[in-house]
């Protein structure tokens, strides 16, 4: 093994390593991905919910350690298709103006160096790769594109149509969400014998029994291995460090460890696509005498700028039963911007975005532990409470400070994390909490904190991004506008680590878009 040599080495089978593995497999070029995970298996389990959420069954095991002293698990997930095993399935475009700068309440959200109109044609490419529901102009903050979503979008149940309903006769504008669900439906509220994805399957935050999401491991990974002879998978290999020629301008091979064994890798060409925390450790482990402090961090900008969005999930209680099975159908975007371009927010800086969550069940609610709610109803059974529960997403922007890192401290992980643009997230909740009544819903809200990991915000690494950004000076940041990294010729990254800033929207598919962006530009040199 140690011998072999590729054109091409992906070390990362997620969103972007997959999409990267998926172009560039094109090439005729021989392609490797290291995978530090094995496939999630397909069990009971994938769709238990005490396994899933309260055990955390597929949750990686690692301890790491916060900036005040404290030891919790991130939620992070190591298997062929990585974080996207367990993803919503939301793939937005990011709005025009997140490429823009952006005040906030706790300072500037900086703008891109590339511009929407750069990453249009991937955005495209990405939507059709990973097969996206949607409904083009039903969203007011959408950003232009000349061609339709590639599939319908996935229609309301009954009480979602009604809610959707309600908040256009308040002159609101729900949308369908842009979803990767392998759903066919067949017209009549149901699906097509041979859809993969069924209502009734378990979705949001569970791994898909039926194969029935779009997720790296069944869109990239699994079709390009069984149609290019090319492409070669390695699992359960944990790429320890990069390693260099003398002078530190070229990679010339990655050490791997498989089964307590080391072996080293070499290629002409390396993509990085580990998730953003994963990435920047990475090129920590890689330091040598050409980088002391790290592979291509003479900027001190490697794991810094760390963003995860201000994520909060709720739980409503509908005056009425909320029979629904596939909830995430339906978003919100009338707070996306500040009061001179979002008239319903009276805030003059932006909100954020609200969306649908995978729908509650009893075993959910009552592993939260929330004592206000049983109070409020102490008679009622956690199954009945269930089935009058309306569960929503909220999103709001965190800013990039390069005191939010992550870094090695005496051979451990250490995650730093101060929390900005609170008061967006608070004023967000507010404001569904205020239309409640109006969408005949209680009006209290109840954090559903399982569903995000029982440490948030911290342990929270789902919308991991921005350690390892881009940019044209080499001395504010890690890599080039091609998402290569400064002074290393041929070393690119294709994960969420590239972000100067984050939006407000799930970063899923402007990963897809750039790692296609960048493969593109790999393939040039092949």
């Amino acid at each position: 093994m140690s011998g072999d040599r590729y054109d091409v080495i992906i070390v990362g089978s997620g969103p972007g390593g997959g999409s990267a593995a998926w172009r560039l497999a094109r090439t005729g070029k021989r392609i490797l991905v290291i995978e530090r995970g094995d496939y999630l298996p397909r069990e009971r389990e994938n769709w238990d919910t005490d396994a899933v959420f309260r055990k955390a069954r597929y949750q990686a095991d690692e301890t790491w350690t916060s900036s005040n002293g404290d030891t919790f698990k991130p939620g992070l997930h190591y298997f062929v298709g990585g974080n996207s095993k367990v993803y919503g399935g939301v793939l937005f475009r990011l709005r025009e103006s997140d490429f823009e700068a952006q005040r906030h309440p706790d300072g500037v959200s900086p703008e891109w160096p590339l511009k929407y109109d750069a990453f249009a044609p991937y955005y495209q490419a990405a939507e059709e790769l990973f097969q996206v529901h949607g409904a083009r102009g039903e969203d007011p903050t959408e950003p232009p594109s000349p061609e339709p979503y590639p599939k319908p979008p996935i229609s309301h149940e009954p009480r979602i149509q009604r809610l959707a309903d309600d908040l256009a006769r308040l002159g609101h504008h729900p949308f369908h969400l842009p979803m990767g669900a392998l759903m066919e439906e067949d017209g009549k509220g149901g699906t097509t014998p041979h859809s993969p994805l069924l209502r009734c399957d378990p979705f949001d935050g569970y791994p898909s029994l039926t194969n029935g999401k779009a997720d790296a491991q069944i869109i990239c990974i699994d079709p390009t291995l069984a149609t290019h002879p090319n492409l070669t998978l390695l699992r359960n290999a944990y790429a320890e460090r990069l390693l260099t020629d003398a002078g530190g301008g070229r990679v010339t091979g990655v050490e791997v460890v498989i089964e307590g064994r080391r072996h080293t890798l070499h290629a002409d060409l390396f993509v990085v696509a580990c998730g953003a925390l994963s990435s920047a450790l990475l090129f920590l482990r890689s330091g040598n005498a050409a980088h002391p402090d790290g592979l291509a961090n003479r900027s001190a900008q490697v794991g810094r700028n760390y963003m995860r969005h201000n994520n909060t999930t709720v739980l409503a209680i509908s005056k009425q039963p909320n029979p629904t099975q596939f909830q995430k159908t339906l978003g919100l975007n009338d707070f996306y911007y500040g009061r001179d371009r979002s008239p319903l927010n009276d805030w003059e800086f932006p909100l954020g975005h609200i969306q649908m969550v995978g729908k509650s069940d009893g075993m959910q609610i009552e592993a939260e532990g929330l004592p206000g709610f049983l109070q409020w109803l102490p008679t009622r059974p956690f199954t009945t409470i269930a089935e009058h529960s309306i569960d929503f997403w909220l999103t709001s922007e965190d800013l990039p400070r390069p005191e939010n890192r992550i870094h090695y401290r005496d051979g451990q992980v250490h995650l730093d994390l101060t929390i900005t643009n609170a008061e967006a997230q608070a004023r967000l909740r507010e404001k569904l909490r205020s239309l409640c009544d109006s969408l005949d819903i209680h009006p209290h809200l109840f954090d559903r904190t399982l569903y995000l990991g029982k440490d948030t915000p911290i342990s929270g690494t789902a919308h991991q991004a921005g350690t390892l950004r881009f940019g044209p000076d080499p001395a504010t940041s890690v890599l080039d506008l091609d998402c290569r990294a400064h002074g290393i010729e041929n070393l690119y990254v294709t994960d969420a680590s590239f972000f100067p800033s984050i939006g407000a929207v799930n970063p899923t598919l402007t990963i897809v878009a750039n790692a296609l962006r960048v493969a593109d530009k790999i393939a040039s040199r092949l």
